[in-house]
């Protein structure tokens, strides 16, 4: 698109995208004296940030130091090389280790965003090489919602199942245990209090991913930076030389073009809604109704980009999210709901197939790698026991409380009286053996074929009252059954960048004035998922990063 078009708006810089991207690069311009415009496609400000754990994994951070962690640059680079190894350049896998870091001081220091450490939550693979067991993720702090005022009508909000209650992720691990220890009923207690204590107040507390974005909202407000909502992206504009000069946008039913004098930053997430893409690029099967990613991302960026011939990397990858996907409602993401006791995962055949504490992301990697035409994992059947489903949250369900009766009603959910019988119900002839197998493991506290348990993250959300935190037997009826699915969080591929998030042709060399962080663009963590906040964390620090750029250049 060329600058043909009459300019109606300038700004220093456009950021196209308002999660955690976007924001990130929109708070840094203003801190850089830069004028700034977020425009977002759908009516609601937050993207995928808002509705995720909002943590961030930023190795060597503040928090870590003051937390005494010991937590060093060599430390985080072996366990990158570790995790991560040669799939991304080492110059970008350095340039995080210390972008990172310099982001969450200055965000601290300058803004509203704040973090917290969340003690104990374990890098994803904590066995490697610089990994730790303490774990490098903190979370963003709890907020008043109503500090917002008018703008939090278009903050996207997550709807999670928490009832009334602000909890952390912290709290959430010891919530899972409310029924089987003394650290879950105090925390339950705390949390109580806590919403008490807000509702005595007037405060409407928000934590994750929403008080993430609260703050970032909150941040951008104070510096004077401008959001346009409703506004989604038509075009890049160049000009004759091929630099990016600006956007097109829709506004109000019309095309509008906003001059970017520094630069356009992409930050508009990948291409989970898009199921021609989905199935140009991923595994298959595959669907856009398994995605937690927030509506509106269809690859716009992908495809504006590649036009000026943009080099792409990872189309084939997400960000894997197990999940269970009631008809008529959103997917939900089992993350702590595959470390609790009493549960296993099975193809349709019945049979076990790995670890089920794996981190999600690999275990969605599991499941493809696993699949076979005689015995499919997509969609594979979690298989939990009634003494399970009385003591441990499950699908967003506290101890105790029914599942729905429209799961047993359409027949999502599976329930019987004996194992035999819920193999009959999902015609899964190996289930009765493959539980027996699991049972013997469960009663000596080993789990000869897939290890679970033997990791320090499979145990973060076990049960710490038993000799194995995974394993108990699956012996007491009824028995249910769900349909699992590869979910995602997002796509991980796009837009291949470099060390200051300038975007590359296939050549290498950058595309002068567009930039681009979080999902549209290839992840520095490569096919893998460090640690929690592996997402966030970048996507903030290279938005961080490409501004700091853009501003340089200005200067």
């Amino acid at each position: 698109m060329t600058a043909e078009h009459a300019t109606e708006h300038a700004y220093d810089v456009v950021v196209v995208g308002s999660g955690a991207a976007g924001f990130a690069a929109a708070v840094t311009a203003r801190l850089r004296g830069l004028s700034v415009l977020v425009v977002e496609k759908t009516d609601m400000y937050g993207g995928s940030t808002a509705l995720s754990g909002g943590a961030i994994w930023v190795p060597g951070n503040f928090h870590l130091d003051r937390a005494g962690l010991a937590d060093t640059r060599e430390k985080a680079r072996a366990y990158l090389d570790a995790t991560v190894g040669d799939r991304v350049p080492a110059a970008r896998k350095d340039a995080y280790l210390t972008h990172g870091p310099r982001m969450v001081q200055e965000f601290h220091d300058r803004t509203e965003i704040r973090f917290m450490y969340t003690p104990g939550y374990s890098d994803y693979f904590p066995e490697a090489q610089g990994g730790m067991a303490q774990g490098r993720s903190i979370e963003p702090c709890i907020v008043d919602f109503k500090r917002l005022g008018g703008l939090g009508a278009s903050m996207r909000r997550a709807g999670l199942p928490t009832y009334g209650l602000t909890m952390t992720s912290y709290d959430f691990r010891f919530l899972n245990m409310v029924s089987r220890t003394w650290a879950g009923k105090k925390t339950s207690l705390k949390v109580g209090l806590r919403a008490v204590k807000a509702l005595a107040t007037g405060r409407k507390l928000l934590s994750l991913g929403e008080a993430l974005v609260a703050r970032m909202r909150l941040s951008l407000e104070a510096l004077g930076g401008e959001l346009w909502l409703s506004a989604p992206l038509t075009g890049l504009v160049t000009d004759p030389a091929g630099r990016v000069t600006g956007v097109r946008v829709l506004r109000a039913g019309r095309e509008v073009t906003v001059a970017a004098r520094g630069g356009v930053v992409l930050a508009s997430g990948g291409f989970s809604h898009d199921q021609a893409l989905r199935e140009k690029h991923l595994p298959a099967p595959t669907s856009t109704a398994w995605t937690h990613a927030a509506e509106g991302q269809t690859g716009d960026a992908l495809k504006l980009g590649e036009e000026l011939g943009a080099a792409t990397d990872l189309l084939d990858k997400v960000w894997g999210a197990p999940s269970v996907c009631p008809p008529g409602e959103k997917p939900f993401f089992l993350v702590a709901d595959r470390g609790i006791p009493g549960m296993v995962i099975v193809n349709e055949a019945g049979e076990r197939y790995a670890n089920e504490a794996l981190p999600y992301h690999a275990f969605v990697d599991r499941m493809y790698a696993a699949d076979r035409p005689e015995a499919s994992t997509v969609p594979s059947w979690l298989i939990l026991d009634a003494r399970s489903k009385a003591r441990y949250i499950f699908a967003g369900l506290f101890p105790g409380q029914p599942f729905p009766k429209k799961w047993l009603e359409s027949g999502f959910l599976k329930k019987a009286d004996t194992v035999e019988e819920l193999a009959r119900q999902i015609s899964a002839p190996g289930l009765p053996a493959a539980i027996a197998r699991f049972n013997s493991f469960a009663e000596v506290g080993t789990d000869k074929d897939f290890g679970r348990g033997e990791s320090v993250y499979d145990r973060y959300y076990g049960d710490p009252t038993l000799p194995n935190p995974n394993l108990a037997p699956i012996e007491k009826g009824p028995f249910y059954a769900v349909p699992v699915h590869p979910g995602d969080i997002g796509t991980k591929g796009g837009l291949v960048t470099d060390t200051d998030g300038r975007v590359l042709r296939e050549d290498s060399t950058p595309i002068p004035g567009l930039y681009a962080s979080g999902n549209c663009s290839a992840a520095v963590m490569g096919e893998t998922y460090p640690g929690p906040g592996a997402t966030i964390g970048p996507a903030m620090a290279f938005g961080w990063a490409a501004v700091n750029a853009i501003a340089a250049r200005l200067a």
